[in-house]
C-alpha cells in the first residue's frame, strides 16, 4: 500500500508536466485555428473569462472558501503582471496568429527563458554565465535562420515580429510574477493576475458579442477551454510540477511544446513551418536548452 502511494506521488508531477505541455501546445494550435472567425481582443476576453471563472471554483475549493489577499503592494505587483502577461502577451499572441503558423510562434515564443535569464541578471543581480551567454548566442543564430525564412517570402515577417514582442511580454510577465510570488501562493496569484487581464480586456466586450452571434459553436467552445484548461489548469499543474522538481527540470519541459505543436498543427490543420524555419527553430530551442542547463551539484563525501 505505502509502495503504490509513492509511485502515485511520483507520478502525479510528472502527468502535470505532461498534461500542461499538451495543454499549452493546443492553445497554439486553437489561436491558429480561430482566427477565421475571432479577432485577437474578443478571443482573448473569452479565454480570460473562462479562466477567471474556473480560477475561482478552484480557489474556493482548495481554500474552502478563506481568501488569504496579498498585501497592497504584492496586489500591484500581481495585477501588473497579470496585465502584461494575461492581457497584453494573449492579444499579441492571438495576433500572431493571423500572420504565421502554428508551430513558428511555438519556436519564437519559446525564446523566453533566455530573455528571463538576461532580466534576473538586470533585475534581480544574478550572474552573467557563460552557460547564459553561449544559448543567447546560439537561439540568435535560430532566430536569424527563422528571419531569414521570412525574408524569402516564407513566413510574414510581420507575424514573426509580432510573436518576438509576445516573447518579451511572456518574459517580462514571468519576472514580475516570480517578484510577486514572493509574497502569495500560485493558485491566489494566478486568480488575481487573471482577473486583472480580463478588466484589461473589458473594452473589446461590444466586439466580443458581436463576433460570439457568428462564430461558429466549436470556435467558441476552443475559446472557452483554452481559458478552462491553458490559462487556469495549467499554470496550476504548472505550480504543482514546481514544488516536486527542481525548477530547471519544469522549465525544460516546455521545449518539448514546439515540437508537439508541429505535430498537432500538421494533424490538425495540414500545415507546417517551412524548412528552413524549423532548422531556426532547432537551433533556437537548442540555445534556450544550453542556458538552462545546470551543472550537477558534486557531493562531498563525508572524512573517514
Amino acid at each position: 500500500m505505502n509502495q503504490n502511494a509513492t509511485l502515485t506521488r511520483r507520478a502525479l508531477p510528472v502527468a502535470a508536466i505532461i498534461a500542461t505541455v499538451l495543454m499549452w501546445a493546443s492553445s497554439f494550435v486553437l489561436i491558429r485555428w480561430s482566427a477565421g472567425e475571432l479577432s485577437p481582443g474578443p478571443l482573448a476576453l473569452l479565454r480570460l473569462v473562462a479562466g477567471a471563472v474556473t480560477l475561482s471554483v478552484l480557489l474556493l475549493i482548495v481554500r474552502r472558501g478563506r481568501l488569504s489577499l496579498p498585501s497592497r503592494s504584492a496586489l500591484g505587483l500581481t495585477a501588473l503582471y497579470g496585465v502584461i502577461w494575461f492581457a497584453l502577451y494573449t492579444l499579441v499572441f492571438n495576433l500572431a496568429g493571423h500572420y504565421i503558423d502554428a508551430g513558428t510562434i511555438a519556436m519564437v515564443v519559446n525564446l523566453a527563458p533566455i530573455m528571463v535569464g538576461i532580466g534576473a541578471v538586470i533585475f534581480f543581480k544574478e550572474s552573467f554565465s557563460p552557460r547564459l551567454f553561449t544559448g543567447m548566442v546560439v537561439s540568435l543564430c535560430g532566430i536569424g535562420l527563422i528571419s531569414v525564412a521570412g525574408s524569402t517570402g516564407q513566413l510574414a515577417l510581420a507575424g514573426l515580429g509580432i510573436a518576438l514582442i509576445a516573447a518579451f511580454l511572456y518574459a517580462g510577465g514571468m519576472l514580475i510574477q516570480k517578484l510577486a510570488l514572493r509574497h502569495t501562493d500560485p493558485l491566489t496569484a494566478t486568480w488575481l493576475a487573471c482577473a486583472a487581464g480580463t478588466v484589461v480586456l473589458l473594452p473589446f466586450l461590444g466586439a466580443t458579442v458581436e463576433e460570439v452571434q457568428t462564430a461558429s459553436t466549436p470556435v467558441i467552445v476552443g475559446a472557452i477551454y483554452m481559458g478552462i484548461g491553458p490559462t487556469a489548469l495549467g499554470f496550476w499543474f504548472w505550480g504543482y510540477a514546481m514544488n516536486h522538481f527542481p525548477t530547471g527540470k519544469v522549465a525544460a519541459s516546455t521545449l518539448a511544446v514546439p515540437a508537439v505543436v508541429v505535430l498537432m498543427s500538421w494533424l490538425t490543420l495540414d500545415e507546417v513551418p517551412p524548412l528552413l524555419g524549423i532548422v531556426g527553430g532547432a537551433v533556437t530551442l537548442t540555445g534556450v536548452a544550453i542556458a538552462q542547463l545546470r551543472r550537477p551539484v558534486r557531493q562531498v563525501s563525508p572524512a573517514r
